[in-house]
């Protein structure tokens, strides 16, 4: 059996953890089986010697093997979820996206949490706008029937997160856990955007990624340093498709979407941020604000549809943004 001091003796001298120690070792610290001491020392010398896709593997399958899932879903359902980390202070984006996608038809299980970078995290805005924070598995069919949008806080069906919690909040650095976070939605999505900020992590997504077999997945960094495609310059995305991989880059010009400036896509508190997302949902969002929404979306929609270009996934896109949502009332309360 791997100790922890095995581990971090191992992390110390710069040497990678294998599948196997890296299972044993996080499934000891999800459990409880390590002193806070440990734990920090764990995460601290994963990220000076800088993660591997195995380590970051097995790290996942330890979290998901304590996870409540979700049971009975079918069907295409998507989720639209970044590390965070990028300290934009930006509005909120992929919750955004969700919402357009579910008005148009899509099944989304928005997974996600309290903000990190942002003013305004994905559950701050979900709360506003009226929607429970499920917390029953056995909710999430019924909930998407009705409305096909969900969202799963991830406290909720990550109860053995509750032994890394404190020790997260007060190293207040990236961690593995940063990266490990889109990766664990309990409901399992068939489709999926992951936001990114450093685009060097993407090849170490991708690789944990391509093993799910069944997943149609883009790892995107945007121009500015953003975790989302933006219309501030040309962002990069790494595909994985069913198994495969594809890189490639999005020019907003291209797509008919003109430039803006990092500053334009800002929110500096909590307040602001609302009132900007009931503006997006309402189809009465700034320009730049909209043209980052319209990317998103538009990729998403292209994710989604085999036969749909990213051109006409953003044509789509603005449209329906334009518009504002259908059940307006419903979600822009």
């Amino acid at each position: 059996m791997t100790t922890i001091h095995q581990t971090l003796n191992d992390l110390a001298t710069g040497n990678n953890l294998t599948s196997d120690q890296s299972r044993e070792i996080f499934t000891a610290l999800l459990t409880g089986r390590l002193t806070p001491a440990q734990s920090g020392a764990l995460l601290m010398g994963l990220s000076a010697k800088g993660e591997t896709p195995d380590e970051l593997g097995a790290a996942v399958d330890a979290a998901m093997a304590q996870a409540r899932l979700v049971p009975d879903l079918t069907g295409k359902r998507i989720d639209t979820c970044g590390t965070g980390g990028d300290g934009k202070k930006s509005f909120n984006c992929s919750t955004a996206v969700a919402l357009f996608l579910a008005d148009l038809g899509y099944q989304v299980v928005k997974h996600g949490n309290r903000a990190v970078s942002s003013q305004c995290g994905s559950a701050d805005v979900v709360e506003s706008l009226g929607y429970p924070l499920v917390d029953d598995p056995e909710q999430v069919a019924e909930e998407l029937r009705k409305r096909n949008f969900v969202f799963l806080f991830a406290p909720h069906f990550h109860p053995a997160f509750k032994h890394v919690a404190p020790i997260r909040q007060e190293l207040r650095i990236r961690t593995l856990f940063n990266l490990m976070g889109p990766l664990l939605n309990p409901a399992e999505p068939t489709h999926q955007i992951i936001g990114i900020p450093n685009p060097q992590f993407a090849p170490m997504l991708a690789r944990v990624l391509v093993k799910r077999k069944e997943l149609t997945a883009a790892i995107v960094h945007g121009a500015g340093g953003f975790d989302e495609v933006t219309p501030c310059g040309t962002s990069s995305v790494l595909y994985v498709d069913r198994g495969k991989t594809r890189s490639c880059f999005i020019v907003p010009r291209e797509l008919g979407i003109s430039l803006c400036k990092p500053e334009e896509l800002i929110c500096p508190t909590k307040k602001e941020a609302l009132a900007m997302q009931t503006a997006i949902l309402t189809g009465n969002a700034p320009k730049a604000v909209k043209d980052m929404v319209a990317l998103n979306l538009g990729l998403a929609l292209h994710l989604l549809e085999d036969d749909l270009t990213l051109k006409e996934g953003v044509d789509q896109a603005l449209e329906a943004l334009n518009c504002g949502l259908r059940r307006g009332s419903e979600y822009a309360a």
